[in-house]
């Protein structure tokens, strides 16, 4: 049976939307940041989470902070503080 495409829409990566917004390809934005195509592809896709040298690199020429392209989204499940001192209520 063939497989019908999703309907539940998956939220763009920063990276993708910004590199979109510049018209910048892949190859392009890889050449500019000195890394493989594969290497921007996978960022995108949210398999590889680059050095902090790379997403500044990243970021500079997408003209946007590190936090805008790698920081916590929204939709990003957090997790309680653990850091707390020992008798505080929080």
């Amino acid at each position: 049976m063939p497989r019908r495409p999703s309907t539940t829409a998956v939220p763009e990566h920063p990276v993708r939307a910004h590199r979109k917004r510049h018209r910048y390809t892949q190859a392009e934005l890889a050449d500019l940041s000195g890394v493989s195509r594969h290497t921007v592809m996978a960022i995108e896709q949210g398999d590889y989470a680059p050095s902090v040298h790379l997403a500044l690199r990243i970021a500079r020429l997408l003209g946007t902070t590190v936090e805008d392209l790698f920081g916590a989204h929204p939709d990003a499940q957090t997790t309680p503080s653990t850091d707390q001192t020992p008798g505080d209520p929080r």
